[in-house]
């Protein structure tokens, strides 16, 4: 473990915090640009081809898809620390370890979550008060990606084990491959084969499934101390425990957040499908701002989480200065999406109507995203630290108990077009509570879990 970097596995133990942050960071970003550009040609597709209707449909479906995902996504997380704090300490045994018993874990519950995501479609739907005229295409959506989710979920299993260990660059090679087969699935199945929301919701699916596949031959060729058997039964459960009280706490987390978002929309739904379609459009290009950002705080988990089990907590706290700074800075930068607003929208709708709402909901929301930046960075680099529970509470606090009636508030009292206000007074209150929290210095108590593994 002497060197920085060896078989694609990278210690970030010595050498330049901001080196290591802002390398581990590009290949993320890279991935999270086709990821969203993918996305975005979902979008563009059914907005321009099929119609607003579709397009709400796909809008809707996305913080449904996300709420199931989210629990695997949190053990993804746990996973990404404790291999990294593994790491850190030279412990590869137990690294190979936790690979066992995240995919363990993995091959015995993906059936039952797909089963009750299939379930639940329709009570979601009810619950978010979809209009009628785009509630068929967003019933169809959702089902499909339901359907397909084991696909979606593996992927970020593979992403969370490889981030652990310092390696990004593999994670979007998968990503490369799941965004290029998606356009060429949307072109084909919807322009060619005239197939509308169903074409893009195969898209989805067969190109998530090919991309997890594709990582496990991958993994397995290439890095055989941590080759992934899905079905060999090691399942260690005090390895386990350590995981989920990292990944539990963050799975909860985006679960409720992702029940916050259909909140929201139910109450932008009501306004009916123009308002949905210019959310979709607007959440789009502002999710497409926020990667850097994203990226960045991922990097410093696996920074934090591999110097926290290295013992070096003055490094952690070098490389969580340098990622902060770095997210201010593009915030600053992103304001740009203001004034270039209706033209973005413009380009995925001819609607004037969709134009106008989507580029109010940039004009209220991106003088606010500097501060949850801010709030996104510390609280993955405290998770980095083993400390998943305050941003837990700070995240349904802040981006629920707050946002949410905010949204509400200023919908009734306001109108429509300043409804997303209440998004920026959430961002608000979180990024002050995350300040404070990590300036007492709390985070830093758990120490290592690799003493305790």
């Amino acid at each position: 473990m002497s060197s920085s970097n060896q078989g694609g596995m990278r210690n970030m133990t010595i050498g330049s915090p901001a080196g290591h942050i802002f390398t581990f960071a590009l290949p993320l970003l890279a991935g999270s640009f086709l990821q969203q550009l993918y996305n975005m040609v979902d979008s563009w597709v059914v907005g321009r081809y099929v119609g607003d209707g579709a397009l709400a449909a796909v809008g809707v479906g996305f913080p449904v898809i996300f709420m199931f995902t989210s629990l695997f996504m949190g053990l993804s997380n746990g996973g990404t620390v404790v291999i990294a704090q593994f790491y850190g300490a030279g412990k590869l045994d137990r690294v190979r370890d936790a690979v066992d018993t995240i995919y363990t874990a993995f091959a015995v519950s993906a059936v039952p979550i797909t089963v009750l995501a299939m379930a639940l479609v329709k009570p979601i739907l009810a619950v978010m008060r979809v209009e009628q005229s785009a509630y068929a295409e967003a019933w169809l959506y959702l089902i499909v990606v339901c359907a397909g989710l084991a696909g979606t979920i593996g992927y970020n299993l593979n992403a969370g084990i490889l981030g652990g260990l310092g390696n990004s660059r593999t994670t979007l090679l998968f990503l490369a491959i799941s965004a290029g087969m998606n356009i060429v699935l949307d072109l084909v199945l919807v322009l060619w084969g005239g197939m509308g929301v169903l074409g893009v919701a195969l898209g989805t699916i067969i190109s998530q499934a090919f991309s997890w596949l594709f990582g496990l031959f991958y993994i397995n060729r290439n890095y055989p101390a941590i080759a992934i058997r899905p079905f060999c039964r090691r399942f260690d459960q005090a390895l386990f425990r350590q995981i989920m009280g990292i990944g539990l706490p963050a799975g909860i987390q985006m679960s409720l957040v992702a029940l916050g978002a259909m909140a929201v929309m139910s109450k932008i739904n009501s306004y009916g499908k123009a308002f949905t379609a210019a959310y979709n459009v607007g959440s789009r290009l502002d999710q497409m701002a926020f990667l850097p950002v994203q990226s960045l705080s991922s990097a410093v988990t696996a920074f934090v989480g591999q110097n926290i089990g290295a013992k070096r907590l003055d490094r952690a706290r070098q490389g969580i200065r340098v990622t902060v700074l770095a997210a201010v800075v593009w915030s600053a930068v992103m304001l740009v999406l203001i004034p270039l607003g209706p033209s973005l929208v413009g380009f995925f709708t001819e609607s004037p109507v969709v134009i106008q709402a989507g580029a109010v909901y940039l004009k209220c929301i991106m003088p606010f995203y500097v501060l949850f930046s801010v709030m996104f960075c510390l609280n993955n680099a405290m998770r980095g630290a083993g400390d998943s529970v305050f941003p837990m509470v700070d995240v349904i606090f802040s981006l629920i108990l707050v946002r949410v009636p905010a949204v509400y508030w200023f919908a009734n009292h306001w109108g429509p077009n300043y409804m997303y206000y209440g998004i920026g007074v959430g961002w608000t209150v979180g990024f002050a509570l995350s300040v404070l929290y990590y300036a007492s210095g709390r985070w830093k108590r758990r120490g290592s879990l690799a003493e305790e593994g």
